[in-house]
């Protein structure tokens, strides 16, 4: 169920720069809410506000917006017209499809002398005889009610007939509150029986939604269960019985005949949210953990992955004798979402926890490499030296070796420890 909190007001609230002091206008339409609450400490300068298709029960809470011009509580479970009194400012209230018996509630807004128009079709009171003549006559300062024009004369008979009216409607008032509290009663009464059901459910009925086995069958040998635990397609036909059992309690909830109350609304909102809850644990089982990409063979051979899928260029420059790498990464991505590993055969790259992993012709120094972002385009750049020559600024040498088995040692530590150039000649 909702309920009116600061974070819903401020994400509500993004045309005033998500401000809520300040608010003139706020819409907090279809939130399942059931109370009204804080509105009237939070935004005391609102104009204009919407609380249309929700489970309100009960106007409260809005007696100190005194700048509130429009209020809509249209389709909400509103029985009785109260608590506007301090709302000096109102012109008009909408009150359309809800569930007011009391019209002599109405009398309640004598004292709004600005209100103009208002709505009450949709609700029990609007078929009552004598409705709109008791409205008229009672709030004079009205101009519009149910979207119609109140005409001169027809305020002038309906001051004429008030006695008579009102008498009608007081009778007409006192059955349907008879009426509505057998309803309440019958309302209760199923709850409590569901409630019961419930309660007798969960103890035949684990919290993972399986039957818990009879003490008294006899218990099954241990292969058995073995079998009986390691077999998927025995799991698999559970899910799906419980999914029919589900969707034959579905049916049969709403093919359910039911009357129009309060109470019903919120018996099919529980329902709703039963289900919501119901599809989504079923979803969660059936989500499959998804094994980790392999990246290395068993033989420890490297693959090239590219689950971030991004584009990229490998360059050889032989002027500066090294593989540069060019990753399109997304331009304004932070810099600690991306984590580089050069070996001499290969370079990863992880980019939100994703590998792109690339196999390099030639083999490379991980010590000299060095990976940076570009200033203009965000990319990243890694630039691995390649092994077997001295690089020099931009010039490179290289030393020519003996086909013997003592120079290739030699040749062997020469890469591994590079000698410094020469000083120059002075």
């Amino acid at each position: 169920m909702g309920r009116i909190t600061e974070d819903l007001i401020r994400r509500n609230a993004e045309h005033n720069d998500c401000v809520i002091f300040s608010l003139e206008e706020l819409s907090l339409h279809q939130q399942e809410i059931e109370r009204l609450e804080h509105i009237d400490k939070w935004c005391r300068d609102l104009k204009i506000l919407y609380l249309q298709n929700n489970l309100i029960g009960k106007i409260e809470n809005v007696s100190k917006l005194k700048k509130l011009e429009y209020l809509n509580l249209a389709l909400n479970n509103i029985e009785k017209i109260e608590n506007l009194e301090g709302c000096e400012g109102l012109t008009k209230l909408d009150l359309t499809v809800n569930f007011i018996g009391e019209l002599s509630s109405v009398k309640t807004l004598q004292g709004n002398i600005h209100l103009k128009e208002l709505f009450l079709m949709g609700n029990p009171c609007a078929d009552f005889d004598g409705y709109r003549q008791f409205v008229v006559a009672t709030l004079q300062q009205l101009k519009w009610l149910d979207g119609k024009e109140i005409e001169r004369s027809e305020r002038i008979q309906a001051l004429q007939n008030f006695p008579v009216v009102e008498q009608q409607i007081r009778e007409q008032e006192k059955a349907y509150c008879l009426k509505r509290a057998k309803d309440k009663e019958e309302a209760q009464r199923k709850l409590k029986e569901e409630e019961s059901k419930g309660e007798t459910g969960r103890i035949h009925t684990g919290s993972d939604g399986h039957r818990h086995v009879d003490i008294s069958a006899p218990l099954p040998s241990s292969e058995e269960s073995k079998d009986y635990i390691q077999a998927p397609e025995i799991q698999e036909r559970q899910c799906k019985g419980k999914e029919l059992d589900d969707r034959e309690d579905d049916l049969e909830f709403w093919n359910k005949p039911c009357l129009y109350t309060p109470e019903s609304r919120l018996e099919t909102l529980r329902h709703m949210e039963k289900q919501r809850r119901d599809q989504e644990r079923l979803s969660e089982k059936k989500k499959k953990v998804k094994p980790p990409r392999m990246l290395v063979t068993e033989d420890g051979r490297a693959l090239n992955v590219n689950e971030p899928k991004l584009d990229f260029t490998l360059k050889d420059d032989e002027k500066r004798n090294q593989i540069v790498l060019e990753l399109a990464v997304y331009r304004y991505m932070d810099t600690s979402l991306i984590d580089v590993d050069v070996q001499p055969t290969y370079v990863r790259v992880m980019v939100k926890g994703k590998p792109f992993q690339l196999v390099l012709p030639a083999e490379v120094k991980p010590d000299s490499s060095f990976a940076k972002r570009s200033q203009t385009t965000g990319h990243l750049v890694v630039c691995m030296p390649k092994v077997g020559e001295v690089i020099i600024g931009c010039q490179r040498t290289s030393k020519p070796v003996k086909s013997t088995p003592d120079s290739s040692r030699e040749q062997t530590s020469k890469r591994c420890h590079p000698r410094p150039p020469p000083p120059p000649n002075l």
